[in-house]
């Protein structure tokens, strides 16, 4: 994500690095889902992990299956076609992404795409302040890796990394941020200035 101190705190830019790519974490952080769906599901729609359908947890690979059975762990709530960094951004509550390969299977063929991921139960990290998700938003919090970069943490402190800025609004443009915020994060969206106070 994309974040400069605020002049009135420091007087120098915090330079961005760190972008968010639609429903994409960046590499490494808590956020990231390295493991693929299979595109050998049931068949319980006409598109593998359609909105609304369930998955079952997995090491390297996701299956699809009944969301009342025993193995459902996580529900699609949404899904798109094509890369995650060119195509919409998942919801702002997104537990995890899938990123869905192309496949000529026999039975049903299925389409590159991503499919944004919910826990059934929680822990849910994309929840505001929870310390991870593909999405910042407002009520997370982020601290500082260096070189200009900053990623989510819990608000709690629970996580790894102890919280240096949460994010308590969103606005258009960083003149409507309020005259205490301290960090800029880009958030994308309609209002994609995200205004960061220390705590």
């Amino acid at each position: 994500m994309r974040c400069e101190r605020s002049a009135g705190v420091t007087g120098a830019a915090l330079c961005a690095l760190l972008l968010l790519a639609g429903c994409q974490a960046p590499a490494g952080s808590a956020s990231d889902t390295a493991a693929s769906a299979s595109g050998t599901g049931s068949g319980f729609g006409a598109v593998f992990l359609g909105t609304g359908e369930c998955s079952s947890f997995g090491t390297t690979r996701y299956t699809e299956v009944p969301c009342d059975g025993e193995r459902a762990a996580a529900r699609v709530v949404a899904r798109h076609d094509g890369a995650s960094g060119t195509g919409p951004p998942c919801p702002p509550t997104t537990d995890f992404v899938l990123h869905i390969g192309e496949q000529t299977a026999p039975a049903r063929a299925v389409r590159e795409g991503y499919a944004c991921m919910r826990n059934l139960q929680p822990p849910h990290p994309g929840d505001p302040g929870e310390g991870g998700g593909p999405r910042t938003t407002v009520g997370d919090c982020v601290y500082d890796v260096g070189g200009g970069q900053v990623r989510e943490t819990a608000c709690d402190g629970s996580g790894a990394h102890r919280p240096q800025y949460e994010v308590v609004r969103a606005v258009a443009a960083r003149a409507k941020c309020p005259a205490s915020t301290a960090l800029y994060v880009q958030l994308g969206g309609a209002a994609p200035v995200g205004c960061a106070r220390p705590v």
